[in-house]
């Protein structure tokens, strides 16, 4: 069921039903489109740089890793168009992470894995040897 809601960007009241933005923001958002897709799809500036589409469509940078984000420009036809790492600042072309940044979060979760381990092992030792001071007390004990 369809509410009524403030557009985020305008602050107009409309319909909320398929998009997150009212008619009119929608519209202007499918116009930045279609200038930062022409502007990549000319020959002399198809390795332009995230940047360069930027000062050429006088887009927001936002919007244009947005429309990237969403699948609507595919990097893999222009190979310079990335955005940057949300850790690092690397430009990237997939994901939120660079490969590095990810691996990094991959090695501080093992090495957290690895301590949980080592303090469970640790704990079960301490375990055992109580374990096994209580048995010998039990049977010294019977034994008297």
């Amino acid at each position: 069921m369809a509410e009524l809601v403030n557009c985020p960007n305008c602050g107009k009241l409309y319909v909320k039903a398929l998009r997150s933005v009212c008619d009119v923001c929608a519209r202007e958002v499918e116009n930045k489109f279609d200038i930062v897709y022409k502007f990549i799809r000319r020959r002399e500036n198809r390795k332009a740089t995230l940047d360069e589409v930027v000062e050429g469509t006088e887009v927001e940078k936002d919007m244009i890793v947005r429309f990237i984000r969403e699948g609507r420009l595919h990097v893999s036809q222009f190979p310079n168009l990335g955005y940057p790492c949300a850790k690092c600042g690397k430009n990237i072309n997939d994901g939120k992470l660079c490969g590095d940044c990810t691996d990094g979060f991959s090695r501080d979760l093992e090495a957290g894995d690895r301590q949980k381990a080592y303090e469970k092992r640790k704990e079960d030792r301490e375990k055992a040897k109580y374990q096994t001071y209580s048995s010998m007390n039990d049977r010294l004990n019977r034994n008297r």
